[in-house]
């Protein structure tokens, strides 16, 4: 018992030394808190439309009929598209393109309507700003359903001509009605899938990088052992990894629940999942991170700055690995295995499913062990880079 009083004892001096230090390092407090504490809002704001709506495009109508001018109404009344100009050439839209005021053109040529009214299949051809992928969404979904709604008044017109109206004619023109149901994203919207994902990764890399400040900076002055009780530098550095483990939890738990559960609330995200699997997912990610930031920070970085120099480009890949932008089945096997090294990439998916799909604990438990062996790798080689230093300062 008094044992384990000592255990126990030796982890909470251990804690405690280390808030000091966080608390006495202002670059730390600013990744720790200042940073969390405004990404998430700019990211949010930045995306809170989740849609982009009336894309402003031109048309060229060769030679205008009833049927161009129909379809040219029915492009303008889509949310997604505004028709702005209509242009008599190709280049004249072209220009328009250059010029940034328009972001698609659409071209009717000059024998549409004959060829629809002789039953061949008419084209309308579409020339999009591909620079920004939005744009393209937009007005790719609003040319497919102005052509669906047309395909049904052209059948429509035909079986009227050949004396079939009312139901006997909208049966026939829709011998299939379907429902358009969009599940867990209604709004089909970017910020949706998008932000959920980045939440995780800025508490990441926050997290990593607070860290990796403190390591560099007792590496700078070669005083790492300095921040280390002098009984336990010897044969207890397990618990000095407790110990500082407990330290950035408890700091950081009001900065997860910020990020992860209040943000998503004032902007609307989908929070689908239960309290009690997200705090029981959220536990062994940041133990992942932390014992993975403490492992690569005594590792490797010998100054303070050398951490946001080297690593900072890291988020946009972590993001990219995560398997939420480019499927993880069509990415080559080295960089799926090579994702795993960080807690990110099970973390993002598991947050994703439980937030967004109201996914279970159970439903993500490869994702869910795959941090809890994180944790545990990251803890022991976290130990033996604690040697590492000791070894290190002694010569």
């Amino acid at each position: 018992m008094n044992r384990i009083r000592m255990w126990l004892l030796d982890i909470w001096e251990v804690t405690t030394m280390e808030i000091r230090r966080v608390f006495s390092n202002k670059m730390t407090l600013l990744v720790f808190y200042v940073a969390p504490l405004l990404y998430p809002i700019i990211f949010g704001a930045i995306y809170s439309k989740e849609v982009v709506n009336d894309v402003p495009v031109a048309v060229i109508d060769e030679k205008p009929s009833t049927m161009t001018r129909r379809i040219i109404r029915k492009l303008d009344a889509t949310p997604e598209i505004r028709v702005d100009y209509r242009c008599d050439n190709m280049r004249e839209a072209e220009q328009l393109m250059r010029d940034h005021k328009i972001h698609a053109i659409y071209l009717i040529p000059r024998d549409f309507t004959q060829s629809v009214e002789h039953m061949e299949t008419g084209h309308i051809e579409l020339f999009c700003d591909m620079s920004t992928f939005l744009y393209y969404k937009s007005v790719a979904t609003g040319a497919s359903s102005v052509q669906v709604d047309e395909l049904h008044t052209i059948e429509e017109e035909r079986y009227a001509a050949a004396g079939i109206t009312g139901e006997t004619a909208e049966a026939m023109v829709k011998p299939v009605v379907y429902d358009d149901i969009r599940l867990f994203n209604p709004s089909g919207g970017f910020s949706s899938f998008f932000i959920q994902a980045l939440l995780m990764v800025v508490i990441h890399q926050t997290l990593f990088f607070g860290i990796g400040i403190l390591c560099g900076e007792a590496n700078e002055d070669r005083k790492a052992l300095h921040y280390i009780p002098k009984r336990l530098r010897n044969k207890s550095l397990h618990r000095v990894t407790f110990g500082r483990a407990l330290c950035y939890m408890l700091l950081y738990i009001p900065v997860t629940g910020y990020v992860l559960w209040i943000v998503p609330h004032w902007f609307r995200l989908p929070q689908l999942g239960t309290v009690h699997d997200l705090v029981m997912f959220l536990l062994p990610f940041l133990l992942a991170v932390i014992f993975f930031a403490q492992t690569f920070g005594n590792f490797f970085v010998r100054q303070k700055t050398t951490i946001m120099l080297c690593c900072l480009c890291f988020s946009v890949v972590l993001f990219f690995l995560s398997g939420v932008v480019w499927p993880q089945s069509n990415m080559p096997r080295f960089w799926l295995a090579f994702s795993y090294i960080f807690p990110s990439t099970p973390g993002i998916q598991g947050f994703v499913h439980i937030a967004s799909t109201g996914a279970s604990l159970a439903e993500v438990r490869s994702e869910y062990m795959a941090l809890w062996i994180q944790a545990a790798f990251y803890f022991v080689f976290s130990i033996y880079s604690l040697r590492y230093i000791r070894w290190h300062e002694k010569i």
